[in-house]
């Protein structure tokens, strides 16, 4: 009886051990569609396809966004000082999969949340032939450019 309490007392403990593993600072936060806010604009984020995150590296803390559009100029307008250190996710236009921002590529015909018109991909591939591919930098300049 003694072996078997202390297996189970033993089991017991890994299992809250186990729970009590500290979750990443720099991964994709959970997202509650149709209640998160976008931190510039206000408005519900709830498109799949068009949606950003952006994760402090120290703290953790996740800050929603309907559009690309409105983190760059968040960043800008809240002189965000760790934003060259920022984890910014952004979903994929085609799958709604969680990419990196700043690795991803950009069409510029697109209807989006708050009307930039950048949509993210994974690979050049999935933009379509014709249509003009730009970088996150790119992305960055010509949002400011647009400022609104």
């Amino acid at each position: 009886m003694t072996k078997s309490r202390s297996f189970f007392l033993l089991l017991l403990l890994m299992i809250l051990v186990g729970g009590c593993k500290e979750r990443s600072k720099t991964d994709v936060a959970e997202v509650h569609w149709d209640r998160d806010m976008c931190a510039r604009c206000v408005m519900v984020v709830s498109d799949r396809h068009n949606t950003t995150q952006v994760r402090d590296p120290k703290t953790g803390k996740k800050y929603m966004f309907d559009d690309i559009g409105c983190a760059i100029l968040w960043f800008k307008d809240e002189n965000i000082s760790w934003k060259d250190q920022a984890i910014i996710w952004i979903t994929d236009a085609n799958s709604g999969e969680w990419i990196d921002a700043r690795k991803a590529f950009y069409d510029t015909e697109n209807v989006t949340p708050m009307a930039y018109g950048f949509a993210a991909h994974k690979t050049k591939e999935h933009i379509k032939a014709g249509q003009e591919v730009i970088d996150f930098d790119e992305l960055s300049r010509r949002v400011i450019k647009i400022g609104k």
